[in-house]
């Protein structure tokens, strides 16, 4: 069995060896800015917090007042990223959500409340603006986890939701971009485009954690998915165990970025078990973000110094409400809300993006 390669030597190996390599990441080479002899320590602990993805801000600042006036942590972060899925200008969640490629918005989500180690979620859901309420609902009322598609929609309107069009004149005017210029630049690979390079196309979700006083946690993934993907397509972030995991034990962790590779990765379960086994949550980030590009072999999804050709972000919240949040690449920022306020910080990242 290959050696596991530790951090240090993970941000200083040079890039020599091919793609057969023990570890299939021989390719990673380049420092990352973060090469240090030792991690910067978790923020300070405090109770209640919330963090989230950058288009965060209002969610986590929701999500504290209402768990400052009793509410439950589920409660508070769903009410925290309902407000992001109602925003018609984020084009990454709820209405407004970029599209299919056949021009449908199709959203994805997951909560889980750890008070009660219970989930639900919901994937591929159509015309309902609110997929992380709909999935709240699968986990209080019945005795699954996961819905999709139309039955997810059919649940969604037996109790209440009213469909509507989900595809504003912005997201569409994007998507007949898309579909004028696109060319090769879909999801279905030839046996030429399965070798060539990653085309990059936007991704985007919202990610909400929070512990309230007692420290009990509770989290919510939502999103509307890779733009211009395959009808039917499902990331990480419906998936439990990978784009959202809480442990009322431990702490919760979620995930934005390139779904596929956080499913691959279990990522936000190995967070949260990487704080069990006592890593502090900016350690615990980067350990699974080293996992992540180690695990990024195929050479198409590499750039041209073997280092992963997309982006991750991942985030954490430990109990007693110290936190972290890291990216594979430099440039992302999370939000926080705690007693000092509502902030943007900076994410820990692997490679410096260069410009």
């Amino acid at each position: 069995m290959a050696q596991r390669v530790t951090r240090r030597a993970f941000l200083s190996t040079s890039a020599t060896a091919g793609a057969g390599a023990a570890l299939g990441c021989s390719a990673l080479g380049s420092p990352a800015a973060q090469a240090s002899e030792s991690l910067p320590p978790s923020p300070a602990p405090g109770r209640p917090v919330s963090i989230a993805s950058g288009n965060g801000l209002r969610a986590t600042a929701r999500a504290v007042e209402l768990l400052q006036s009793g509410e439950d942590t589920l409660d508070a972060v769903i009410a925290g990223v309902t407000i992001v899925e109602d925003d018609p200008e984020d084009m990454t969640v709820g209405y407004g959500g970029l599209p299919n490629e056949e021009g449908v918005v199709e959203l994805d989500a997951c909560v889980m409340h750890g008070p009660s180690c219970n989930a639900g979620a919901v994937a591929a859901l159509q015309k309902i603006r609110n997929p992380s309420r709909v999935a709240q609902l699968v986990m209080s009322r019945t005795d699954h986890v996961l819905l999709a598609g139309e039955g997810a929609l059919r649940f969604a309107v037996a109790h209440g939701f009213e469909p509507q069009d989900l595809l504003t004149d912005k997201a569409r005017r994007a998507w007949l971009r898309w579909k004028e210029t696109h060319s090769a630049a879909d999801d279905w690979l030839s046996e030429e485009e399965a070798r060539a390079a990653l085309d990059a196309r936007p991704t985007g979700t919202i990610n909400c954690l929070a512990v309230d006083a007692k420290g009990d946690l509770s989290g919510v993934t939502t999103t509307s998915g890779l733009a211009y993907k395959i009808p039917g397509r499902v990331g990480d972030s419906p998936i439990i165990g990978a784009g959202l995991y809480v442990d009322n034990d431990v702490g919760a962790a979620g995930a934005t970025g390139r779904g596929e590779a956080v499913i691959i990765s279990s990522g936000s379960r190995i967070v949260c078990e990487n704080m069990r086994r006592g890593m502090p949550p900016a350690e615990a980030v980067l350990d699974v973000l080293e996992r992540i590009a180690r695990q990024t072999v195929e050479p198409r999804l590499r750039d041209e110094k073997g280092r992963p050709a997309f982006d991750v972000t991942l985030y954490a919240l430990r109990k007693d409400g110290a936190y972290a949040s890291g990216s594979i690449w430099s440039g992302k920022s999370f939000a926080v809300h705690g007693a000092a306020g509502g902030r943007l910080e900076a994410c820990l990242h692997l490679f410096e993006r260069e410009a």
